[in-house]
């Protein structure tokens, strides 16, 4: 056999897709943690964490998390018959610390990682897979969403520039990337300590380019209760009560 049918036999042998679902942060906006606050009666966490358990491209989901909510969130694994959770795993200070504790643990198999924000408990089954499938063409890939508001840049009070809306897009989770390139894209931003907000930046640092797929204005991110209530009644809308 040869060396490139032994790369091709490896990479088809890490097809699988490892979802790592971040549930690290403060929650500083909200005043208490917001992972754990009901969605018409439901955790928000256990709303994210049951759509990826869902998606037929999701093989394995790791949750990253404060260290006294680890017990916490294995308890509401069980609860709530997520399955494909096989580690609660210890986050970081920092988003990408939180993001490579999950994604240095994913299986041998997962080619793919999927990381996304345990606060974006009405994202689908469905964009989840589309995500995933746009990686395994492009390497990385998000959705993303239009900007409906005109957005201004500034600084010490006053607007410095406005940019064109057409230009710009609300990014979205998950993000999905081949698991060899965000290791060592999230590595790089570590070592550099760049200030990212987002796993799509360190594969940017990288001077990578990442594909953006149509999102979804209903797969909001709970920050504030005013959150909480619009996710809620898109859930209602749906016909989901619980």
């Amino acid at each position: 056999m040869s060396f490139l049918n032994m790369i091709d036999r490896f990479k088809a042998n890490r097809s699988g897709c490892t979802a790592v679902v971040v549930a690290a942060g403060s929650s500083q906006r909200m005043g208490q943690n917001k992972m754990f606050l009901p969605v018409a009666g439901i955790p928000v966490l256990a709303r994210t964490l049951m759509q990826f358990q869902r998606c037929g491209e999701i093989d394995e989901i790791l949750v990253v998390t404060r260290e006294e909510k680890i017990v916490e969130v294995a308890d509401l694994c069980k609860q709530y018959g997520i399955d494909k959770a096989t580690k609660v795993l210890l986050g970081g200070k920092e988003r990408s610390e939180s993001s490579a504790a999950g994604v240095f643990q994913a299986a041998e198999s997962s080619g793919y990682i999927a990381i996304a924000d345990g606060a974006r408990p009405l994202v689908t089954p469905e964009l989840i897979a589309q995500t995933v499938q746009a990686a395994r063409k492009y390497r990385a890939a998000a959705p993303a969403v239009p900007v409906k508001d005109t957005i201004k840049v500034v600084e010490n009070g006053i607007v410095t520039d406005t940019p064109d809306r057409a230009t710009l897009r609300a990014v979205q989770t998950p993000q999905v990337f081949e698991a060899d390139l965000i290791k060592g894209a999230l590595t790089n931003a570590i070592e550099k300590k760049l200030p990212l907000t987002d796993d799509c930046s360190a594969v940017e640092a990288m001077g990578f380019p990442v594909h953006l797929i149509e999102g979804s204005y209903e797969n909001l991110k709970i920050t504030t209760r005013e959150d909480l209530a619009l996710a809620e009644a898109f859930l209602a809308a749906r016909g989901v009560r619980k």
